[in-house]
């Protein structure tokens, strides 16, 4: 079954915000340090100001009120998604899947020029059906009560969302875990997907060959040592979700000062901003994003996937991908696999190297990845 679903968020809960925001106790230190240390404190006391003097959550509600939001139960949990169909006469399904820390509002300003192109300059012959779910333990997703929701059984439960909406053939785009996840639905439902674009090509050195490097431009042998070294002192959280996502949880679900360093952290660190963080997201975009998360109470179930990928393994062991692969390669990504060992794990057909953006790419540079969605599936008509 599927039925509509409203977002209404009560007004004690938000009240509940501002209240411990506006009595968070503030650490200071000799010297902050900019953001070496984590999140810069002088920021998070301007953006916690803002959280309670200027941001205003029932504008969100009411943005995201304006798509068709659904919940449908697969597998004893109920998944929140929105379906917004496209104009035009042939337009294409297309499931987008975000990842941590993200969430489905990632999405939510590219539905339009998805959907409806000609509306953006666009041309009518590129419109998509638009599926954005929030995945299990995620936003206004349930949240999994036993274990093993890795990248597979999510996989699963996106395939069966699709297919419940009628959708025997689509299209998948994703970056972070929704990547993952993407490759695992080419993988194991290969007979329905028309292709995979993702902006998030995770891959090593290919096996079995003497010199991987051998064939492999100077240029990108050195963007995949920058990357290393550049995320070198971002994967701490990692570790930590990937082991005791538990205990993180009862500090992040306590304090919303606490969760907004915690995610805003990482916004900073794995995007292309030049040290000026708001100059590719807004305030409001960011809030919007650990609103959501501490509404919903999900830090720690979606923080779970770390934990859930590392000892559940798959049941269906995903090899080569034969579906057609698109990438959007942006410079800042948190990690950059040269094409040479892509094309070993994937059916590579489309590649672009984007002139800006990092990991959350729907935030950053909407256009460019709208634009490369269009241009890699219309190639597949």
């Amino acid at each position: 079954m599927i039925k509509p679903f409203k977002v209404e968020i009560s007004e004690e809960n938000l009240q509940n915000i501002y209240s411990k925001v506006k009595n968070y106790q503030w650490h200071e230190m000799p010297d902050d340090g900019g953001w070496d240390y984590g999140t810069n404190l002088d920021y998070m006391k301007s953006f916690s100001k803002y959280w309670v003097e200027k941001y205003d959550w029932k504008k969100t509600e009411e943005k995201i009120n304006k798509f068709k939001n659904f919940k449908s139960n697969i597998e004893g949990i109920d998944i929140h998604f929105i379906y917004e169909k496209g104009s035009g006469s042939n337009p294409r399904p297309l499931l987008l899947t975000h990842g941590w820390p993200g969430s489905f509002v990632e999405f939510v300003d590219i539905i339009g020029p998805l959907t409806n192109p000609e509306a953006y300059g666009g041309n009518p012959a590129d419109a998509f059906h638009v599926v954005i779910p929030s995945l299990p333990g995620y936003g206004f997703s349930d949240k999994p009560e036993d274990r093993g929701y890795n990248p597979e059984r999510m996989a699963d439960v996106l395939a069966s969302l699709m297919e419940r909406l009628g959708y025997e053939r689509y299209g998948a785009q994703g970056g972070d875990w929704g990547a993952i996840i993407g490759r695992v639905l080419a993988g194991n439902y290969a007979d329905r997907l028309i292709g995979l674009h993702s902006n998030f090509v995770l891959g090593g050195p290919p096996r079995g060959v003497v010199d991987p490097a051998a064939g492999v431009p100077v240029e990108e042998l050195e963007l995949r040592q920058e990357r290393a070294r550049a995320f070198a002192n971002e994967s701490a959280y990692q570790s930590l979700q990937g082991t005791k996502p538990q205990s993180l949880g009862y500090g992040l679900n306590d304090s919303p000062a606490g969760l907004a360093a915690w995610i805003v952290e990482k916004f900073h660190g794995w995007s292309d901003h030049d040290g000026d963080l708001e100059s590719v997201f807004t305030k409001d975009q960011l809030l919007t994003n650990v609103t959501l998360y501490w509404v919903t109470q999900t830090i720690t179930s979606a923080s779970r996937i770390y934990y859930e990928s590392r000892r559940t393994p798959p049941t269906r062991p995903v090899g080569f991908i034969e579906v057609p692969t698109g990438a959007a390669i942006f410079p800042k990504e948190i990690s950059f696999t040269p094409r040479k060992w892509a094309e070993t794990q994937y059916n590579i057909v489309h590649w672009t190297i984007m002139p800006r953006g990092g990991h959350f790419a729907a935030l950053e540079q909407p256009e460019l990845l709208v634009g490369d969605i269009r241009d890699f599936f219309r190639g597949l008509r």
